[in-house]
């Protein structure tokens, strides 16, 4: 699948792939991210009448789009899916590696609720 990214996203950050990759992201942009992937799916899910998981699944086994019209659609769908996947998983591992610090669940909460910068655990 293509990557479509924006000119005007890419004119603005010399970084735009570590970005989308999600890399150099802060907990709190990575909170954001997730938040607006489950709006955009959203919409998806209404139209087509079935959770991302579902659609996901039938996707990645190769199954395509009887309309022609949805084929743009299933791409994009299947890509944001996809990006909040790992956006999930960035902020498991992040909070997974801010508890073996030592950090209570209300210590992670106390920084996150001043709006701390938090880097993303790799």
């Amino acid at each position: 699948m293509a990557c479509l990214i924006p000119p005007l996203f890419v004119e603005q950050s010399p970084n735009w792939y570590n970005q989308l990759r999600g890399d150099d992201m802060t907990l709190q942009e990575i909170i954001a991210d997730i938040h607006a992937l489950n709006e955009d799916l959203e919409v998806y899910e209404r139209k087509y009448g079935v959770l991302s998981e579902t659609f996901y699944e039938l996707y990645l086994s190769g199954e395509e789009p009887e309309e022609e019209t949805w084929v743009l659609d299933w791409a994009d769908w299947a890509g944001a899916y996809k990006i909040l996947l790992r956006r999930q998983e960035q902020y498991r591992r992040t909070i997974e590696a801010l508890r073996e610090q030592t950090l209570s669940l209300a210590d992670v909460i106390e920084r996150t609720s001043r709006r701390e910068p938090i880097p993303v655990a790799s």
